[in-house]
């Protein structure tokens, strides 16, 4: 009975120690890259449109993790780059403006690199840099407003985003205002939770990051976030023609770790 449960004690201590280990030295710094295709592929061209979000750049998750970041985005070959907010997790303790820029600037779409707000792209003084920062970049900083872009089928596109909904004002229809003829429409907001207003605009796609899908994935009693209490991570069906995919984010905030959480960027080949 002692060896019973000494092995026990020693099998649960190693456990810990391991999943310890794993999820704040491995896993966080481990990038995955999702794929999903949404429309009929009836043999046309698709549009790659590459979601980056929650990036929360910081001492432990530097500039030489986004140095990584831009380089598997490159080899993925998007046409189209959306930001979904957080640069910075806290831009008064680590905040690298040229450094950044210059890695944000490296990175390839030919039909445009679009972003928007985060709550944190407000905090830690990051207000007063995040928007020459993304412009820098060749980020178009969409606040509230939106732009079409048409693709190489002739068919336009319309990109759009609002503002943070914890610290911004956002505007979803102000955004889908600036909509015209539009065989497609996707909007970024930060946050998933405020989204379900978009219905009433035939929105196809909403991308949101928000939530970084708690960061330690615990079977039924997931870790939830403000406004992200709702949808946490991955695909959900709003209405008959509206889909929201809540993006679970590459960097971390509050602790430093991800344990079944995996860093993830997201590809999306839209056939429209």
């Amino acid at each position: 009975m002692k060896k019973f449960v000494l092995f026990s004690f020693v099998s649960l201590l190693v456990l810990g120690v391991s999943l310890t280990v794993y999820g704040f030295f491995i896993e966080p710094k481990r990038i995955t890259v999702k794929h999903h295709e949404l429309g009929e592929n009836n043999g046309q061209n698709s549009i790659r449109l590459l979601q980056l979000s929650d990036i929360h750049l910081q001492k432990n998750y530097s500039i030489e993790q986004l140095e990584k970041i831009v380089a598997a985005v490159n080899e993925e070959k998007p046409d189209i780059v959306a930001f979904t907010g957080d640069l910075f997790d806290n831009f008064a303790n680590y905040g690298p403006v040229e450094e950044t820029a210059a890695l944000l600037s490296r990175i390839e779409a030919p039909l445009g690199k679009f972003a928007v707000w985060g709550n944190h792209d407000y905090g830690g003084g990051a207000v007063n840099a995040y928007a020459q920062l993304m412009a820098a970049g060749g980020f178009k900083l969409l606040e509230n407003t939106g732009e079409m872009i048409q693709t190489s089928n002739q068919k336009n596109l319309y990109l759009s985003g609002i503002d943070d909904s914890l610290f911004g004002s956002p505007s979803i229809e102000s955004a889908m205002s600036y909509r015209t003829d539009a065989a497609y429409s996707v909007l970024l907001s930060h946050e998933p939770d405020v989204v379900e207003p978009a219905v009433d605009f035939d929105v196809s796609l909403i991308l949101s990051g928000h939530s970084h899908g708690g960061q330690v994935n615990i079977p039924f009693f997931p870790v939830t976030t403000a406004l992200a209490e709702k949808y946490i991570g991955g695909f959900y069906s709003l209405g008959d023609q509206t889909e929201l995919y809540v993006n679970t984010g590459l960097g971390t905030s509050m602790i430093p770790v991800r344990i079944g959480v995996p860093p993830q960027v997201v590809v999306f080949d839209l056939y429209i």
